[in-house]
Order: structure tokens, then C-alpha cells, then sequence
């Protein structure tokens, strides 16, 4: 399902993290809104196990009932980025996920109040 993993990168609060990206076309349409820059989102933490922002449009969702785990990043009601460094079972649609960070390392980077993600080419 992955594709080439260096197409899209990922900055929390300037800290690049691996992603592996699912190939599909929600992700398709995030390369194809920064093909010419970047989308910066200020997120929020939400029930303390998790960051949600909004992407400013909605975007083709597939969502699928599913348990999240640390590290997932899924679409949320066609416009919400949301990235977990905890559990929770919902119907998303799978964006990705930090294939290089610990549970730790998440949480040392998504546990607080507001979060800077910026995806770009």
C-alpha cells in the first residue's frame, strides 16, 4: 500500500518525522494541495490522546471503522488531520503513519496543547 515514502514530507513543530503513506486518494489529494508550497495547521489536543487540525477544505475520504494506534495519521470528517500518540477506535480514513518515533518520542512531540504540522513536497 505504501508508496514512495519521500514524496510528502511531514514537520511536527519543525521536527521532520518518517511517515509511511497509504496510498490512496485522500492522500493523493494533500501532494496535490502543496505540490506548489506547503500546508501549515495549527492542531489542537483533543481527549489526551490525540492532535486535530483543520486542513481549511475537505478533501475524497474512504473512512473505515477502525482502532488507531500511536503514530497514525487519518482523516477525520473530510477536513480534520488528526494524529494519535494514544488509542481510539472510529471511522477514519488512513493517512499514514511515524514509522521513527517511540511511543516516548510521540508523546514528548504531541502531548500539549497546540501542535504545528506542516506537510510539504
Amino acid at each position: 500500500m505504501k508508496k514512495n515514502d519521500n514524496d510528502l514530507k511531514l514537520l511536527i513543530d519543525d521536527v521532520e518525522v518518517k511517515v509511511e503513506w497509504e496510498d490512496n486518494d485522500s492522500v493523493k489529494a494533500i501532494k496535490e494541495i502543496v505540490k506548489n508550497g506547503s500546508l501549515t495547521i495549527t492542531t489542537h489536543q483533543y481527549s489526551g490522546f490525540e492532535q486535530v487540525g483543520e486542513i481549511g477544505q475537505s478533501i475524497v475520504s474512504n473512512n473505515v471503522q477502525m482502532t488507531t494506534e500511536p503514530g497514525d495519521i487519518v482523516l477525520y470528517n473530510d477536513s480534520n488531520i488528526v494524529i494519535f500518540f494514544g488509542n481510539n477506535s472510529w471511522s477514519y480514513t488512513k493517512l499514514g503513519k511515524i514509522k521513527d518515533k517511540s511511543l516516548s518520542e510521540l508523546k514528548q512531540l504531541l502531548d500539549k496543547n497546540n501542535v504545528v504540522i506542516k506537510f510539504s513536497n
